[in-house]
């Protein structure tokens, strides 16, 4: 019998022929908000969830299979990889039993994105794309505009999830926000998303990717 990880690793491969993207390599990272209003979503095991979901991504996508992790809320921690050898209690191990993360406190984006930026282009320097997932559940600060804005020549793409009942009135103004050389965020809500199939939820995750794929290479910010 097939694992989770195994079927879901199925279906990305599925959305990612129907993309067109089955011959791309990219590293991908998840950024998860730990502020105090997300506190039930870990302890509940969405989180968890959310985890082993982009981990199949990871795993199609990424050149050494492994998942880059952030956590944050007005601190932010880097985490170790997630991969298929330790994924099963990622976020009891890693995350709630870690005594060094600072949790449930309140929502400062602009630090950890930058970290990001810093991970993927002073650090670990290579031609590959970043696909870097974003959880949020609202509260998000307006300055990450200006983060975005600086980081569209960089080889990143931001895919925003929101969830919960929020009105994420910033990220909704991704898609439409000017002054960038190639729209580099796009944002979906998704309202309970322990309750979405994987399927829906990859369709909707590489929704726009295919395309900044294709402008960020005509524009040479990935260069292949």
């Amino acid at each position: 019998m097939l694992s989770t990880i195994d079927l879901r690793k199925k279906l990305v491969q599925i959305t990612l022929e129907k993309k067109q993207l089955t011959h791309l390599t990219a590293r991908v990272g998840l950024v998860l908000d730990i502020s105090g209003s997300m506190r039930h979503l870990y302890n509940n095991g969405t989180v968890q969830e959310v985890v082993e979901r982009i981990l199949a991504v990871a795993c199609k996508f990424d050149d050494n299979a492994s998942l880059d992790v952030w956590v944050y809320d007005n601190e932010f921690s880097r985490l170790s990889p997630a991969t298929e050898a330790d994924f099963d209690n990622y976020v009891q191990n890693q995350i709630i039993s870690n005594r060094s993360i600072h949790k449930f406190g309140y929502n400062n984006e602009p630090p950890v994105m930058k970290d990001v930026i810093k991970k993927y282009t002073k650090e670990e320097v290579s031609s590959l794309p970043v696909f870097l997932v974003f959880i949020n559940d609202g509260g998000v600060l307006k300055s990450i505009k200006k983060v975005i804005t600086e980081a569209a020549v960089q080889p990143i793409f931001w895919q925003f999830v929101g969830i919960g009942r929020s009105d994420f009135e910033v990220l909704k103004k991704l898609d439409t926000m000017e002054g960038r050389i190639v729209d580099n965020a796009n944002f979906i809500h998704i309202d309970d998303i322990a309750a979405i199939s994987d399927e829906t939820l990859y369709n909707l995750l590489l929704n726009e990717f295919p395309q900044w794929i294709k402008e960020a290479t005509e524009l040479r910010i990935l260069r292949t």
